[in-house]
């Protein structure tokens, strides 16, 4: 072979390690233009699962970095948002592992459910329509407390305390009232899928 045509594909190959792939895309780029076409949606599902903003913004970082890390496996062609959907659920996971100890994460049961609904194929979660609708149903100090309860910054024993009910008897009652607000969900959610 002549310098001639060993020059195109040493170009090749310095184009493909400055990120930029052979059909002169640039890697960085497609993943910005993705990540900003999928962001929305992803960050709508994980505040479905998550207590607060702030913990949505911390997940979402760390599954960004990860799926810049891992773009080189994405299968260019395929479904980005469900393959940063699913990143983002399994640190939402983990995020909830760390914080498990707090009083601001809800039981399993409720985390399955809203998991389950925030998977589904729909712009808005659905679920979050009929939470809504449930907790306006709700007595108003029941809905006042279980809100406080799941508060950024709150701890739950001290809501019990200004309740003036004991720790266990609180704890009775915010599971009592989770198990209503999940029935009443899941039954809102029958009623309008028939």
């Amino acid at each position: 072979m002549d310098d001639s045509t060993q020059q195109p594909e040493a170009e090749q190959v310095g184009v493909a390690q400055a990120g930029v792939d052979q059909a002169g895309v640039d890697q960085g780029e497609a993943f910005v233009r993705l990540l900003l076409e999928h962001e929305p949606q992803v960050r709508a599902f994980l505040r479905g699962l998550l207590p607060t903003w702030n913990d949505v913004d911390e997940v979402i970082q760390e599954a960004s970095l990860i799926a810049w890390r891992k773009f080189s496996d994405f299968e260019q062609g395929t479904a980005f948002g469900g393959w940063f959907l699913t990143i983002a659920r399994f640190e939402a996971l983990k995020h909830r592992r760390r914080i498990a100890r707090t009083p601001l994460v809800f039981a399993d049961d409720v985390w399955d459910l809203l998991s389950e609904e925030s998977t589904a194929d729909e712009p808005q979660p659905l679920y979050r329509q009929h939470l809504e609708k449930c907790l306006a149903k709700m007595h108003p100090d029941q809905r006042e407390v279980l809100l406080k309860v799941h508060s950024a910054g709150v701890v739950m024993r001290d809501v019990a305390i200004q309740s003036g009910k004991s720790e266990q008897a609180f704890y009775k009652a915010i599971q009592r009232l989770r198990a209503s607000l999940i029935e009443c969900v899941s039954k809102s959610i029958c009623i309008e899928s028939v």
